[in-house]
């Protein structure tokens, strides 16, 4: 605060600035590269804030002569800095002409009195008709604008009194009026809407570009990261003019992104996250994105999952330019390891595992850190040959083993595997790690934005140091909050312990948020990816609830998915007033409501099955189902009205109802019943309806976020999978395929399960028709 206070800054924003751990450091440093700590006149004071709140990152290096330039009073306001910064931004780190510079930033141009009278003069002229109707309420500040316009370095302060004084002369003194506040002025309202039929409804309107925030390609040559090292040593890196020049040339300006999975499990909602974020910036701007295999683990990657992330990413609508492995460049990784080892950026070492955790809580270096050059080169042809056993040597990059960034504590870029390659086959025996390879592929493939999620951020250190030794082109790294959800875990380890040990039916279990138990469940990608673009590509790190994807999911399904009536827990009614054998078809609608619904008919014959839960022996208030003597409407029919019923002796519970039906219900004009139910009749007098089997899905686990918690496997939900056989359909349903989705009136959205056979159908409950209030079931 005092340092800040000592360059003039008001305390508010000395205050603002200390909040700010980076800008404050930025500014501490600014103002002892000007030699003001102790002190300088606010208006240089103002001048230092302005430099560490807007100078180019990418020409950091000039820094410190700008400064002399304001110490030294040759530059006096934020116009000549902004020429200044103008013209650095585009030199970068090359050398600066101080010519061009000073001509940029107009020092030594001196604007006088004269002119900025004849300059205000204009200017007035030009607004006077606006003036004399608007006096003192026209905005100053736009007549201020197209003075400063003219004369670009003239002193603020001078042409505003200038300014001033000229609008006095010509409306004269303020009066009352002009001091008086303004009208607020009315709002027009709005004219009523009118009320039509009901449109299809549709998921909130996306926002235009949810990418407009990260910088285009060709103004990739500011500083990415800043590395300190614990020797004092700085190092700011950046792109060279010549090398983003040869990476523009090489992709003619194009967005290039990459979607990276590990081929190591399937894929959940966090990675469609992560394909709406690389495909869909490609995508918005005419770009490319590559699928990207990181199959730098032999051990861990199975062609099954190849297979299926090809697949599922197909499924959710994106095409990768081109599918690549990180494999395809074990060749080039290995010649830029030997490239480190001859530049002394890497050394072979012999500790173990265990060995290397405890040097590194002790900040120690390996015994085998400087170990010469040609020693190395030998060791790790050795290791290449496979005559170096497993786990006796790995190459780590000679970084900072005192820094407090613990990615930078000499990381391994190669250990041994004696382990044939999915892809490579058995060629290797040595395999690049994470850390070594994800920054060299990405320039390889001359990616434009690497984007990741924040868990890789104190990577950034290590990604730029790599390519910075190696002289190689650096895209852009920007890190987002990881996708959590309710009630749900994200983790692979996790998921893979659910799948393997029983806890769930496979990786496309409904239940699970992969991608391929959601499309099993019956949810459509569209749906995923608006959800997607709902929640943003923030650092906002948070659990989003699972009712907020489910909106997305209901929204979806709601405008496509076509009625039909099913009964899930069925309730025998005979209409005793119905004759025996008789039979009619009422007309449905597969979308009610709609310009667009078709009709279909649903047979009506003297028995019918409601829902179990839709009889009550007791009626009461707001209750709008059946009870004895009770009416309620058969959806698309008729009102039946309970006469009596039969109750299972041994157990108590209701197994038939008798009841009536109104047949003159529409030639006589009566009001229908206030409760409308869902029902399945015999398809023809004397044959039972269809029966499938309904599964209804709630939440996998009882807590919001059991991924934080020890034991997290015994939060498991018991409710979360109810199977329910013996339900009921109307004929049209019999002939649904699997993945076909339906509204079951008043019941939710349905979808058709692979499991299901000629036989039985087996149908998912998507999401239930409403929103239900997210709440914990843990106690």
């Amino acid at each position: 605060m005092s340092l800040f206070m000592g360059i003039g800054l008001e305390e508010t924003v000395a205050k603002n600035a200390t909040r700010n751990a980076k800008f404050s450091k930025t500014l501490e440093e600014v103002i002892h590269e000007a030699g003001a700590a102790s002190g300088c006149p606010k208006a240089k004071g103002n001048l230092l804030y302005t430099v560490a709140s807007k100078f180019p990152a990418n020409a950091l290096c000039h820094r410190p002569m700008l400064l002399g330039y304001i110490m030294c009073e040759h530059m006096k306001s934020n116009a000549q800095l902004d020429g200044a910064f103008e013209y650095l931004r585009k030199v970068g780190t090359t050398e600066v002409d101080k010519k061009a510079l000073e001509e940029a930033s107009g020092v030594g141009v001196v604007v006088t009195p004269e002119e900025i009278k004849a300059a205000v003069a204009e200017e007035v002229e030009a607004n006077k008709e606006k003036l004399l109707a608007e006096r003192y309420r026209v905005n100053m500040n736009m007549l201020l604008g197209g003075v400063t316009r003219k004369l670009k370095w003239a002193d603020g302060a001078a042409v505003r009194a200038a300014l001033e004084a000229a609008v006095e002369a010509l409306l004269g003194p303020k009066t009352e009026a002009d001091l008086a506040p303004p009208e607020p002025k009315k709002k027009a309202k709005a004219p009523a809407a009118k009320v039509g039929p009901r449109a299809t409804p549709a998921a909130p309107a996306p926002s235009d570009d949810p990418y407009s925030f990260l910088p285009v390609p060709e103004v990739n040559n500011g500083v990415h990261t800043t590395v300190n090292f614990s020797d004092g040593r700085i190092m700011r890196i950046a792109n060279t003019p010549e090398a983003l020049a040869a990476h523009l040339s090489r992709t003619s300006g194009k967005v290039v992104t990459r979607f990276p999975p590990e081929p190591n499990g399937y894929l959940h909602i966090g990675h469609a996250k992560a394909m709406f974020v690389d495909f869909g910036m490609a995508k918005q701007y005419g770009g490319v994105c590559y699928l990207r295999y990181d199959d730098t683990n032999p051990e861990a990657e199975k062609l099954e999952y190849i297979q299926h992330i090809e697949e599922i990413a197909g499924w959710m609508g994106w095409e990768p330019w081109k599918i690549t492995y990180s494999s395809d460049y074990f060749q080039q990784l290995y010649d830029f390891a030997v490239q480190l080892i001859k530049s002394g950026h890497a050394y072979v070492c012999h500790q173990t595992k265990e060995e290397i955790e405890a040097s590194r809580e002790k900040r120690e270096p390996s015994p085998w850190r400087d170990r010469p050059i040609e020693e190395n080169l030998r060791l790790f042809e050795d290791m290449r040959r496979g005559l170096v056993d497993e786990g006796k040597a790995t190459l780590r990059m000679k970084m900072d083993y005192k820094n407090e960034n613990f990615n930078m504590f000499d990381l391994i870029a190669y250990r041994i595997k004696f382990v044939p390659h999915p892809h490579a086959g058995d060629k290797w025996c040595i395999y690049p790690s994470y850390d070594y390879t994800h920054c060299l592929v990405d320039s390889l493939e001359d990616i434009t934005h690497s984007l990741c999620t924040l868990e890789f951020e104190t990577r950034r250190a290590s990604y730029y140091w790599l390519l910075e030794v190696l002289d190689l082109y650096k895209p852009v790294v920007w890190e987002y909050s990881r996708l959590n959800i309710t009630n749900n875990v994200m983790s692979k380890r996790k998921l893979n312990k659910l799948v393997m040990g029983g806890f769930v039916n496979g990786w496309d279990d409904p239940r699970l948020l992969t991608l391929a138990g959601l499309r099993r469940r019956g949810v459509n990608p569209t749906a995923i990816n608006a959800f997607c673009r709902d929640i943003g590509i923030t650092r906002n790190e948070n659990i989003i609830h699972m009712h907020r994807l489910e909106h997305f999911i209901r929204a979806d399904l709601d405008a496509n998915s076509p009625r039909a009536l099913a009964v899930l827990r069925p309730l025998k009614v005979v209409i005793t007033n119905m004759p025996e054998g008789h039979f009619e078809e009422v007309e449905a609608k597969t979308f009610p409501g709609r310009d667009n619904s078709e009709s279909y008919k649903v047979p009506l014959t003297r028995v019918v099955y409601i829902e179990a839960t839709d009889f009550r022996l007791k009626d009461e208030k707001d209750y709008y189902g059946l009870a004895p003597g009770k009416s309620v409407m058969l959806r698309y029919a008729y009102p039946i009205t309970c006469t009596s019923y039969t109750q299972d002796p041994s157990t108590g519970e209701v197994s038939e109802l008798a009841a009536t039906y109104d047949p003159e219900h529409y030639t006589a004009g009566r009001k229908p019943p206030k409760g409308v139910l869902n029902w399945v009749s015999q398809p023809a007098p004397g044959q039972e309806p269809h029966k499938f089997e309904a599964r209804l899905y709630e939440t996998l686990f009882k807590s919001e976020d059991p991924g934080s918690m020890e034991n997290w496997l015994e939060d498991l939900n018991p409710q979360s999978l109810v199977k329910l056989s013996g339900c009921v359909m109307t004929p049209r349903l019999a002939g649904a395929k699997v993945g076909d989705r339906f509204q079951f009136e008043r019941l939710g959205y349905f979808a058709v399960d692979p499991d299901s056979t000629a036989e039985t159908l087996v149908f998912n409950r998507t999401v239930t028709l409403k929103e239900s209030k997210p709440v914990s079931l843990k106690k």
